[in-house]
């Protein structure tokens, strides 16, 4: 199969492999050559595969995979970080890309709530002076 990894940036990873593990919102699974072609949400975690007799990783900060026909696996991501160390990847990388994206999800809550804001006031000076039919 062959496995491609990719951000905006960049080709993080373009080689054959023989299998592979993810990870989704429903949990972790695994990728032999033939599987089915499938959709996914990936969660911020880390995908291993293996090549031969060697095993690789690569953290993702979530993303989209796709299997093609069961001979071609495509992840398109956020950010990766491919490394060959497992411990380092899992609590470096992987703790820094749940950070931020706690840190997006406050930041996003905080837009959501100032537009809400904004909504509110506009609403409310539209209201007649009599204070019929308030909304608020």
């Amino acid at each position: 199969m062959r496995l491609i990894i990719v951000t905006p940036l960049s080709i993080v990873v373009d080689e054959e492999i023989d299998s592979l593990r993810a990870e989704d919102a429903s949990g972790s699974f695994g990728v032999l050559a033939g599987h089915t072609p499938f959709l996914t949400a990936l969660t911020v975690s880390i995908v291993s595969w293996h090549q031969a007799e060697n095993e690789r990783f690569c953290a993702v900060r979530g993303g989209v995979m796709t299997i093609k026909e069961g001979r071609a696996i495509d992840i398109a991501t956020r950010e990766a970080v491919v490394g060959d160390d497992l411990a380092t990847l899992d609590t470096v990388v992987l703790t820094r890309f749940q950070t931020d994206a706690d840190a997006e999800r406050t930041e996003h809550v905080e837009t959501v709530r100032l537009q809400l804001h904004a909504i509110r006031r506009m609403i409310s000076r539209l209201q007649p002076e009599s204070g019929k039919g308030k909304f608020l």
